[in-house]
């Protein structure tokens, strides 16, 4: 494959620091931060954010802008909600305690490689890379015959890989067995869980599903080696980066598996400066079922009552898990809002179609704005006085019925004793899917039925 060498002759040269890194924030009039479109599509071509690709999240830009309006010095940020870790790097790399709650494992696992890759010396991660290089050269074009297997527990309507990419999978996996060493071994799986769709006969769109059924050509045969290879080099040379640019001072980062309604016992009272998140969207976007294949063959996941546990214990459920259920109720009051005339608005529609119909889906928003409360409740208790918390929340269309799921939080948050400082729509135009009909578009919904992104600011006195 040859990529090692070169990577190696070309490392000296530094990737340029992010692009908006010296850039000022854009405070408005009133002195409160203006916020940018926080979509994650930028992060797509920089250093450590590129290594694993996210259906959902907000722009490392985002995250910086932030942490240079509200942090005057190295502070305690959390991110409830922490994905793959975009706040938890922009955290790191301005010096500040980066705690995150991410209930995923696979995505718990990518944080972790991420702001712990740092430490890992850089020609350790080579000098694996050519033991890679040579043990994949050596044994895919012989015929060998992996020692692996594909997880038991882990079913597909159609084949997840080729026969003949499988085998180079399964190589791979041999040789991830082989390297002694965590941190090496940390990046090895890595590379393979963000790269393994792209090889396999399913795609995203948004959601996991076959290649097939969505007119693309099965994939029969693919370099799964280079590509790997290339992730690896992709990560050698940001981790030169990183060591080249985080402050002078120790790294302080704790990425907690868990829900972030085990706050109780993870997070001191009145210890953090700032919250940067974006909690799940009212929108049935199922996570953990769209990682699935990263979670089996990662060894995260055995059989389906492991996804079970995981849904269970999800922000807000899923439509799938409540949809059944007798009338859910809020558990909480707020006057002075519409929410209790919409939901019943939404639970009204469709009574035919039973659980399909309005009765489910007004289960799920009400399970959906339930967590709401007590994930108020929880920045509460974790911010300090004169803490900021920024929530990056869309809002929501559930049976041709809009819900404004971010002015609903920022009246929740006040009920629990935040201070609402302001709700800003950076991004007033969101494509995408929402349940409007459970099979319709954004595009065929009604023009004033909108979708767009908030960021909801909210302080503790």
């Amino acid at each position: 494959m040859g990529l090692v060498k070169n990577s190696r002759d070309g490392r000296a040269r530094q990737l340029r620091l992010f692009q908006a890194e010296s850039e000022p924030a854009s405070p408005l009039d009133n002195g409160s931060l203006g916020f940018s479109d926080p979509a994650f599509a930028s992060n797509k071509a920089l250093p450590v954010h590129r290594w694993v690709p996210w259906i959902a999240g907000f722009s490392s830009g985002f995250v910086r802008t932030a942490l240079k309006s509200y942090l005057a010095g190295p502070g305690s940020v959390l991110d409830p909600f922490a994905g793959v870790g975009t706040t938890l790097v922009e955290a790191i790399l301005f010096g500040h305690q980066a705690i995150g709650f991410e209930i995923n494992p696979y995505a718990a696992f990518a944080c972790r490689v991420k702001v712990t890759a740092c430490e890992v010396p850089v020609d350790r991660v080579y000098g694996e890379a050519s033991r890679f290089q040579a043990f994949y050269d050596d044994r895919v074009p012989s015929g060998y015959v992996p020692k692996r297997v594909p997880p038991a527990g882990f079913k597909t309507g159609a084949p997840f890989y080729s026969p003949e990419v499988l085998r180079k999978v399964l190589t791979v996996l041999d040789f991830i067995d082989t390297v002694e060493d965590p941190a090496p071994q940390g990046l090895f799986r890595l590379a393979f869980a963000s790269t393994m769709v792209r090889y396999s006969n399913y795609s995203y769109g948004p959601s996991l599903g076959r290649r097939a059924s969505a007119g693309k050509e099965e994939i029969r045969d693919f370099p799964v080696g280079q590509v790997i290879l290339s992730k690896l080099m992709e990560m050698a040379e940001d981790i030169a980066w990183l060591q080249a640019n985080l402050p002078e001072r120790e790294v302080n980062a704790r990425v907690i598996n868990d829900s972030f309604f085990q706050y109780p016992s993870c997070v001191v009272p009145g210890s953090v400066d700032l919250i940067v998140t974006s909690p799940p969207y009212l929108n049935n976007y199922h996570y953990n079922r769209n990682t699935r294949p990263h979670l089996y063959w990662l060894g995260y996941a055995e059989r389906p009552q492991d996804l079970a546990r995981l849904e269970q214990a999800n922000f807000g459920k899923f439509w799938q898990t409540v949809r059944d259920k007798a009338q859910m109720d809020l558990t909480f009051s707020l006057p002075g809002t519409d929410i209790e005339d919409r939901l019943q608005e939404v639970r009204a529609l469709h009574p035919e179609k039973g659980a399909y119909g309005g009765h489910g889906w007004a289960n799920y928003a009400v399970a959906y704005f339930n967590d709401c409360y007590r994930f108020a409740q929880g920045i509460h208790h974790v911010l300090r006085g004169g803490g900021t918390a920024l929530m990056v929340i869309g809002n929501s269309i559930l049976q041709g019925i809009l819900i404004p799921t971010d002015q609903y939080f920022g009246r929740i948050a006040e009920s629990v004793g935040l201070e609402l400082v302001r709700i800003d729509i950076p991004r007033a135009t969101r494509v995408g899917n929402s349940i409007i009909q459970s099979d319709v578009r954004v595009a065929k919904a009604q023009e004033a039925h909108q979708l767009y992104e908030a960021v909801v600011e909210l302080k503790k006195s």
